[in-house]
């Protein structure tokens, strides 16, 4: 089955994956959207596995506080280009944003927060796939 350029794109637009990505994954999904974002975000985490034991010397670090509760979230990655990132600087924002309406009382606990997108922890790894 040959996929469209806008069925491409739409992924795209989905996943944050590079175009490639994204066309092989609809091909090996058969043009469904839902299988092509699964094998889109295993990749994503064959990736992040690899680079585990790398060292993360960048990032985004921002703090709120809000009555008697505050947090601080330091969101690491290799390179400036990511670090300076919109959307990077964005899944931190949110993040934080999490972490001040829940309150987690662990790491473990704040990447467990349900998102309207995933857990904290998938949307790192999302973001993982996405940026390489």
């Amino acid at each position: 089955m040959a996929v469209t350029m806008a069925e491409i794109q739409h992924l795209r637009k989905m996943t944050g994956a590079g175009m490639m990505d994204c066309k092989n994954a609809l091909n090996e999904a058969n043009g469904n959207f839902d299988k092509a974002v699964e094998i889109i975000r295993k990749k994503g985490q064959a990736v992040a596995a690899k680079r585990e034991d790398r060292e993360a010397s960048e990032g985004c670090v921002l703090a709120k506080a809000q009555g008697n509760y505050a947090a601080v979230v330091a969101l690491q990655c290799e390179t400036d280009f990511v670090a300076k990132n919109e959307e990077f600087i964005a899944l931190t924002q949110l993040i934080l944003d999490a972490a001040i309406d829940h309150k987690p009382e662990t790491l473990e606990d704040l990447l467990n927060i349900q998102l309207p997108n995933g857990t904290v922890s998938q949307l790192i790894m999302d973001k993982i796939g996405a940026t390489g």
